[in-house]
């Protein structure tokens, strides 16, 4: 069989506090063949229990609570993240962060957790440049994608996105695969959150 396309979504999670839980935007960047195709974003609803948001979170995105409230919730807003994300390979700019919000939200609000096969540019990254930061805003920068309003979920996900397609052409991969093949990275499988460990606050992405 000939070689699957460079074909992948960007994701990218705002939360309104230290809970993984507590999503209030999100973006999504579908890449085919190596182009960004689609991109979309939307504001989330954070959970009960997990929607308080902080002052350090809401001066870094900028998203308060009264944007939210009209705003579907994150059970609400499943059937359009899972058809934006489609079936492609995913990936983030420091996956556990994202990943976790995904299985953290699942949990809080009971929603099975998705079967999502996800990478991190932020390995691959490493792996590509020399830098002195591998923070998305300086990875994006080695890639060619600079000044952007980081911490906008849209464009944090066109960000990481361009790190891959960047990094695919320094390692010559044509598609998913070949590139973590050559970064000595490997997919993962997104699983369910322990119920024993329950919900931790994580840091920022």
């Amino acid at each position: 069989m000939p070689p699957v396309p460079l074909d992948f979504t960007a994701v990218d999670f705002e939360t309104a506090g230290p809970s993984s839980a507590s999503a209030c935007s999100v973006g999504v960047v579908v890449v085919e063949d190596g182009r960004v195709v689609e991109k979309r974003g939307w504001l989330i609803r954070p959970p009960a229990g997990h929607d308080v948001f902080s002052e350090w979170n809401i001066r870094i995105h900028g998203i308060t609570p009264d944007r939210v409230v009209e705003a579907a919730g994150w059970a609400e807003q499943m059937d359009d993240l899972m058809s934006a994300l489609g079936d492609r390979p995913v990936v983030a700019h420091n996956a556990r962060f994202d990943m976790g919000v995904i299985r953290a939200a699942c949990f809080a609000t009971g929603v099975p957790t998705p079967s999502l096969d996800y990478f991190c540019s932020l390995a691959v990254a490493r792996r590509t440049y020399e830098l002195h930061s591998y923070r998305l805003p300086v990875a994006a920068m080695a890639a060619g994608f600079e000044d952007f309003p980081h911490h906008d979920a849209i464009a944090d996900a066109e960000a990481c996105a361009a790190i891959v397609v960047h990094a695919a052409g320094r390692h010559g991969a044509a598609h998913v695969p070949e590139l973590l093949e050559a970064v000595g990275e490997r997919l993962a499988r997104l699983t369910p959150l322990d119920p024993e460990r329950g919900i931790r606050p994580m840091a920022f992405a």
